[in-house]
Formats: structure tokens, C-alpha cells, sequence
């Protein structure tokens, strides 16, 4: 369990730190970048013994606001390695395939 005023607390670093993410990509300021994301992970840190429990109305509200924000960078990221992979594949440099690692062991390989 997490304490309200901590969970409060670090649910506002994080989107502090999710617009400083925003304001980084935005300008393609790497030391921003860095910045945010290290916060971003300390604060996950500290979050993560956290459970829904833990949540009133104010921080669940918080925490919406926390994967809205999440959700959107993730979308600028996206579009900003689109459009790195289509001007090197305008150079004809190939794009690869992206697969996603497995992380739990398939079931073929179990029987």
C-alpha cells in the first residue's frame, strides 16, 4: 500500500514529466528527453507498490490524465520514427521488419 499524499504526489510528477516528454519531442531536445524519461521511470519506481485499491476519486483522475498523456507521446514517438524510416527508405535503405520478442515460451516449444 501507498500512501494517498504519495500516490498524489508522484501521479502529478508524472505527468510533469510526461509534458516535459511532450515538450522534448516537440523540439527534439535530447537533454529533455533523457530527463523526463529517467523521472519517468523513478517515479514508476516508486509507484509501483501502488494497486487500484489505493486509488480515490482525485488520483484515479490523475492517473487518466497520466496514460492520456502517455497514450499522445506515444503516438508523436510513432509518428517521428515513420517518418525517419521513410526518408531512409527514400535513400533505398530497406526497412526491416519489426517483430516483437516473445516473453513467455510458445506452446509448441512446451509440449
Amino acid at each position: 500500500m501507498i500512501a494517498r499524499e504519495t500516490l498524489t504526489r508522484q501521479l502529478r510528477q508524472m505527468i510533469a514529466a510526461l509534458e516535459d516528454e511532450r515538450q522534448a519531442l516537440a523540439t527534439m531536445d535530447m537533454d529533455l528527453l533523457i530527463g523526463a524519461v529517467r523521472q519517468k521511470e523513478a517515479v514508476c519506481d516508486i509507484l509501483e507498490p501502488a494497486a487500484p485499491a489505493d486509488l480515490d476519486p482525485e488520483t484515479r483522475a490523475l492517473a487518466a490524465s497520466a496514460r492520456q498523456l502517455n497514450d499522445i507521446n506515444r503516438r508523436v514517438r510513432n509518428l517521428l520514427a515513420a517518418n525517419v524510416a521513410s526518408r531512409l527508405e527514400a535513400f533505398g535503405v530497406p526497412q526491416p521488419s519489426y517483430r516483437a520478442a516473445r516473453l513467455a515460451p510458445s506452446r509448441a516449444g512446451a509440449r
